[in-house]
């Protein structure tokens, strides 16, 4: 299960995982509510992606897994263990969240999966695959991505992969990411919950830690929870 995941793409790879503008074309057309879907795998612009996440198979057993490339309908995955054809697979992946489908076809390495989900939420991948995509083609530091906001209400707790809880402060916010003040160093890569959000640390700096959420935020919640 110790699956060496990145193993599979090298860096002689990076300019082939660039999405094309047609994608980007593509995927915004759907964001925009501006596709019909059509019960097809390939209706879709896969996107290259490198993403992490976990799987889990009809059985319950879970397995860390990689995201090749995506798109609203569909997704091929890098995996340590194939599946059935016409398996249910759940997946979470980090900037997408959770994901469920069936098997559709096993290759080398890995499977490809059928997404199934509401129009409403396909749009939502749609949103997140063209912020992906975008910050691919503009090469966007993790700091670039979305304006960090001061936060009205800055008094927060962040609960760690124990259990504990530690009140902090919150230095700065925005749809990906924190930055807060806290005295406590978790390791890098650690999972953490964060108000209502989950994420991770992604870097230290001299008051305390940087985390990235695991799923691209509404500027809604950003507002309701952070004011």
């Amino acid at each position: 299960m110790g699956l060496p995941i990145d193993s599979h793409i090298s860096s002689d790879d990076d300019e082939a995982l660039r999405p094309s503008k047609s994608a980007i074309r593509a995927l915004r057309s759907i964001a925009a509510g501006k596709y019909e879907f059509v019960d097809e795998n390939r209706n879709h612009q896969r996107v290259p992606l490198r993403l992490l996440g976990r799987f889990m198979r009809a059985d319950k057993k879970e397995y860390p897994c990689q995201v090749l490339n995506m798109s609203p309908g569909g997704a091929a995955l890098l995996a340590p263990a194939p599946g059935e054809l016409g398996e249910r697979i759940v997946a979470y992946i980090d900037h997408i969240g959770r994901i469920e489908g069936s098997l559709v076809r096993n290759f080398d390495g890995g499977f490809a999966i059928k997404i199934q989900a509401s129009d409403h939420k396909r749009e939502k991948i749609a949103n997140q695959l063209t912020w992906l995509a975008n910050r691919e083609q503009l090469d966007l530091a993790e700091d670039r991505r979305h304006e960090r906001l001061i936060p009205r209400k800055t008094q927060s707790k962040i609960v760690l992969e124990d259990g504990s809880e530690h009140v902090c402060k919150i230095l700065d916010v925005s749809l990906s990411g924190a930055s807060i003040e806290l005295s406590l160093k978790p390791r890098i890569g650690a999972n953490i919950t964060f108000g209502k959000m989950r994420g991770r640390v992604v870097r230290y700096h001299d008051r305390g830690i940087g985390i990235e959420f695991t799923d691209v935020q509404h500027p809604t919640t950003i507002k309701k929870q952070f004011g």
